[in-house]
């Protein structure tokens, strides 16, 4: 039957897709002297941009000009939200279309970036028609920059979901093969460079909820040690015998960021963990981000795919073994999936080089 295929994953037809570009290119002080100021910069680089944008097709574009991350969401209603090192885009890739800079007044951005963020419907479907319109705007908009800079871009894809939904009451699902992005890219006649570097993983934020810290912490605690403990120990205890052991927790009160080792290290700041994972390495990993001293509201538990995870068939066995490890966990937590949500987040990134024009 179908319902049994291991090599699809059946996902609530509640499910959210989002897809988005990111380019960006380090710009040097040879660059900014073209222009009268780094206003003048900002704004003519978007000109330029917003002017290609039509003949490509694409309707929300966003350029960021001071070096914070964005971060993309979906939400019923748009709107942008700026924190000291990141700018969160909220969205309904159906809806919602928009251009925008956004910059600081005498600021030198060390990066200059351009998000590029999926509309219409069916984004999976249609991702590499959308990752092809990007690359051939940004290889005409190269011809107008200063010294034609290469770029490095990345494409974001992201599939959303409760793993509790069909407990709620939505049984209707869909059948999911999650082919890797160099070949379904590659069957839509969409080519990418031989040289690039694929990452794909799944994240769940689990809020520390007032009857797990009752559970593990006694009355007045000043050490939390023994809830991030347990907390590491039954999720590593989840995963083990299922082939997935390329692990992180964070629970330190940042938001993890997860980049191929190939372009980032692990780092963090005020807001952001970096977490990088080699994937050309089939080694064990596990990572872990927590304080004993700090008590946090929510940890976020990450399980990255190897290369082996990605078959012929794609990624289907590999998020079976991900919700058989993640509904172990959850059993063991006795989160009640009748009233709590536990969102899973299935990641796609690809990333390469586009060569100076």
């Amino acid at each position: 039957m179908a319902s049994h295929n291991p090599h699809r994953v059946y996902i609530s037809t509640t499910a959210r897709s989002n897809q988005y570009l990111l380019a960006e290119f380090k710009p040097d002080a040879a660059f900014y002297q073209q222009f009268s100021s780094h206003e003048a910069c900002y704004q003519q680089l978007a000109q330029q941009l917003f002017a290609l944008l039509p003949q490509y097709d694409l309707h929300n574009v966003q350029l960021i000009a001071n070096d914070k991350l964005p971060v993309v969401r979906f939400h019923q209603e748009a709107y942008t939200l700026q924190t000291e090192k990141q700018i969160l885009f909220f969205y309904n890739p159906k809806y919602h279309e928009g251009q925008g800079i956004f910059s600081q007044h005498d600021y030198q951005a060390r990066k200059i970036r351009v998000v590029f963020l999926a509309t219409g419907e069916e984004l999976r479907s249609q991702a590499a028609a959308f990752h092809s319109k990007v690359v051939q705007c940004l290889q005409a908009w190269q011809q107008q920059l200063p010294g034609k800079p290469a770029l490095k871009l990345r494409d974001h894809q992201q599939l959303s979901y409760d793993l509790f939904a069909k407990t709620k009451g939505h049984k209707e699902s869909y059948g999911y093969k999650l082919r890797g992005l160099y070949p379904r890219y590659k069957a839509r006649h969409c080519a990418l460079p031989d040289e690039h570097s694929e990452l794909t993983y799944v994240t769940v934020t689990l809020p520390l909820t007032r009857q797990l810290k009752q559970q593990w912490l006694a009355a007045g605690a000043t050490d939390f040690s023994p809830l991030y403990q347990q907390l590491q120990q039954r999720f590593v205890e989840a995963c083990a015998g299922k082939k997935l052991d390329r692990l992180a927790i964070v629970a330190n009160g940042l938001t993890p960021v997860v980049r191929s080792s190939k372009w980032d290290q692990i780092e963090q700041n005020r807001e952001l963990q970096k977490i990088s994972f080699n994937p050309d390495c089939t080694e064990p990993q596990l990572l872990t981000f927590w304080q004993a001293d700090k008590l946090v509201e929510s940890a976020h538990f990450i399980i990255v795919a190897d290369k082996d995870d990605n078959t012929e068939f794609g990624y289907g066995r590999f998020m079976n073994q991900v919700e058989d490890a993640l509904r172990s966990f959850a059993r063991q937590l006795e989160i009640p999936a009748e009233r709590q949500d536990l969102i899973v987040r299935f990641y796609q990134h690809i990333s390469y080089i586009l060569p100076a024009a």
